[in-house]
């Protein structure tokens, strides 16, 4: 086990160049205000350092809104009424470090408006219906109900996020006005779309289905009960918000 200090207190950062990249990235970007605290508590059950960019982001952010709010990148937890949560709450940290606790199919680091989990594979994702390598970044898609593989880490999925490249990702899941809809949330709200966006009536036409803003828990509740009465399978855990 590394002390707390150990994790904060290291030669390279990586929080000058996150920044750097989050003012000169094409992507809107905002930085919520942390709370050191939880920050900490974050970084010390997680064991990664500030070095690391899943670290620098526990530690120094309260998270990260990405196109106008659409993808929540999960840091330390913001001190704002209403902020997000952090990293140790969606994934339901014990209240003091425990060595023994690890989060069981993976840690979930992100969400997106409309229900979409973003989750760092652990060190079986085969054995928790995971697609991809340990320590690679997954998708748990709302439109298949189904986890997909991003080849890629945390600091990659990071970069390629503030890159501004996520349009051909998200094609087939944002409509016209989605940048007006997704800034007007609540940072607790998500966006519920009916029909359903794995539907073949949402398929067909996105821009008919009906929107409404509604606490982000019950976006993600209704893709995961989806999937395990008629998917694929059992999504698993989707984060605590």
């Amino acid at each position: 086990m590394r002390e707390i200090d150990e994790l904060v207190h290291v030669d390279d950062p990586a929080w000058p160049e996150l920044r750097e990249m989050v003012s000169a990235g094409p992507a809107p970007v905002q930085v919520l205000p942390a709370d050191v605290d939880e920050g900490r508590r974050s970084l010390l059950q997680m064991q990664v350092t500030a070095r690391s960019t899943l670290g620098a982001l526990a530690l120094n952010s309260g998270g990260l809104l990405v196109d106008n709010g659409w993808v929540r990148v999960f840091g330390g937890g913001s001190v704002m009424d209403g902020g997000l949560p952090s990293l140790a709450q969606v994934n339901r940290f014990p209240a003091d470090f425990d060595p023994a606790w690890h989060p069981g199919a993976g840690l979930i680091v992100g969400h997106d408006v409309v229900g979409g989990v973003f989750a760092l594979n652990a060190g079986d994702p085969a054995a928790a219906g995971r697609p991809g390598a340990p320590g690679q970044m997954t998708y748990f898609a709302p439109d298949t109900l189904e986890w997909e593989a991003m080849e890629t880490g945390h600091s990659g999925w990071v970069s390629w996020l503030l890159s501004g490249r996520s349009e051909t990702f998200y094609e087939g899941l944002r409509w016209p006005g989605w940048r007006e809809e997704a800034a007007a949330l609540d940072l607790r709200q998500g966006i519920s779309v009916y029909p359903f966006l794995w539907s073949e009536e949402a398929r067909a036409d996105l821009a008919a289905t009906s929107r409404r803003p509604v606490p982000m828990r019950e976006v993600i509740g209704v893709a995961a009960d989806f999937a395990r009465q008629t998917g694929p399978s059992d999504p698993g855990f989707l984060g605590d918000v």
